[in-house]
Order: structure tokens, then sequence, then C-alpha cells
């Protein structure tokens, strides 16, 4: 597929490589914010938006789950992603030269093994692929950056110690988003991705998660967020394996629409094959 796909952060990002891996042919179109990301793809200034969701090491990526309801836009493919975190320093600086590295403030606790072990200062950066891009820029000799391979590419920068991060499972989870919605696609697993608010009535969300389970649905995500920062009115994000169109599916949607006041599809699509 041509075209642009939009991404929050510097060129070399981890956001960055998602799009490589997943869409190669298509032109990064690096943004500053998630809300640029999605007004990229609204305006047509990009077709796709490749949006983080979550992370092994760290959790769920702040104020997403907020904006995708509203974007306007819709999930048509998720991606798994292996974040590896390398050490980079400018040509010709050694290890032993590396007194101090600069990295996004989730990435440093990551390689504090490591860090410590070298004797390693760290600084908290606004971006790590931006941190590699100043670092280039700097031409020092005695600082380092925490990116990613491709950052070290991008920015022409040697890479002195390679994926050193701590934890060998960390993953980020990224939604592939686009302004027309595409549930034609089959495939051996499927996901549908919703939200909804439930009615104000006692055990309203129990009731409505009993349709999944008489159906033999399976839910792989379950999370809550407040409206409109009022303590009583919640909405929850849901994935579930399985396509609308399936009967078991169209059963329990149907149950729980009626302990819904509100139900909305924010995508149908195939399941990464590195989904568990």
């Amino acid at each position: 597929m041509a075209g642009r796909i939009a991404f929050q952060g510097e060129l070399g990002a981890y956001s960055h490589q998602a799009c490589r891996e997943t869409r190669p042919g298509m032109e990064p179109l690096p943004c500053r914010t998630f809300e640029d990301v999605i007004e990229a793809v609204a305006s047509g200034q990009a077709e796709l938006a490749m949006l983080p969701v979550e992370n092994t090491t760290y959790g769920r990526v702040a104020d997403i789950h907020r904006l995708l309801p509203e974007s306007g836009l819709h999930i048509v493919d998720e991606a798994f992603v292996r974040v590896h975190i390398s050490l980079m320093a400018n040509r010709g600086v050694t290890l032993d030269q590396v007194k101090t590295v600069r990295a996004h403030l989730v990435l440093l606790p990551q390689c504090a093994a490591f860090l410590k072990a070298h004797g390693i200062r760290s600084e908290a950066a606004a971006d790590s692929a931006g941190a590699a891009a100043d670092l280039a820029k700097s031409g020092v000799g005695d600082e380092g950056a925490l990116a990613s391979d491709l950052a070290a590419e991008i920015h022409g920068l040697d890479i002195l110690a390679r994926h050193i991060e701590d934890q060998d499972h960390n993953t980020t989870r990224f939604l592939v988003m686009s302004r027309e919605a595409d549930h034609s696609r089959r495939a051996d697993r499927m996901v549908t991705t919703f939200v909804f608010n439930v009615r104000n009535i006692p055990a309203a969300l129990y009731k409505a998660m009993g349709g999944f389970a008489t159906n033999g649905v399976n839910m792989t995500k379950l999370e809550s967020y407040m409206v409109d920062g009022s303590f009583n009115a919640t909405q929850f994000y849901a994935d579930i394996e399985g396509h609308p169109d399936d009967r078991p599916v169209q059963l329990a949607l149907e149950e729980l629409d009626y302990f819904t006041t509100e139900m909305k599809i924010l995508g149908v699509y195939p399941a990464d094959p590195r989904r568990p």
C-alpha cells in the first residue's frame, strides 16, 4: 500500500520501527503528538496512523484509549513489536568514554543494570529518537543515547552495546488506524475492539459480561476510564476474539447492548501472529 503512515515521535522512534516492520512500502510521517497523528489521517495528509496502546513493561500508554473513541478513525490492524534498546554514540567513541546517556524517562529504568555495571549516569529526554538526533548534531564524545537500532542508522551513530534492556520480553502493541472501517477481512483469529458505557443499575457490568461467558467468546482485555472527569461516568474499553458476524459474538453483543447506554465498535481486524 502506497501513501503515508503517521506516527508520534522523531524518525527512529519505536513507532517508526513499527511502521517500517508492518508497512514497509509506506512513507513514514513523524508527528509531534498523538492528536497530530490522528489529525494527519483525518485530514488526508496520511492514509494510516500507527498508535501504541500498551507495553509489557510499563503498561498502557497514557491518553490513547481516551483519544481512540473520539478520533473518528477505525482500527484495521494490530502489531506486536519487540522493543530493543541499544546504547549509541558518535563515530569513533568507545564504551569506556561514555559517562552519560540520555533517553526517554520510560527507557532509562529498563537498562538500569547495564548502566550501573558500566558506571554510566542517565538523564531524561523528551524523546529517545530525539536524544539520538541531538547527540549526532552535538558531536560530543563522552555522551550516548539509548534508542532503537533504527535511530542509530538514521542519525549515523555507532552502536556500542546492542539490546541492553534488563527484561527480554519488552514488547509494545500498536494499532493501525484508518479513516475507513474494514470488516470484510477474515483470518483464523479475528479481534473486535469496542467501547461501551453501562446503564446505571446494580450489577450492570457483571450482567453485560455474562453474554460473552455463556457464548464462549474470549475477552482478552477490559479496562475502565472516567468520562469527562466524572467519578460517576465510566467508559469501558474491550478486546474480544472473533468477528461481529460470528453467531456467538452476535449473541454476546446483543446481550451487552441490553445493559449499555452506548456501544461503539472501534475496529475488526486479524490478530497479529505474535498475539499470545
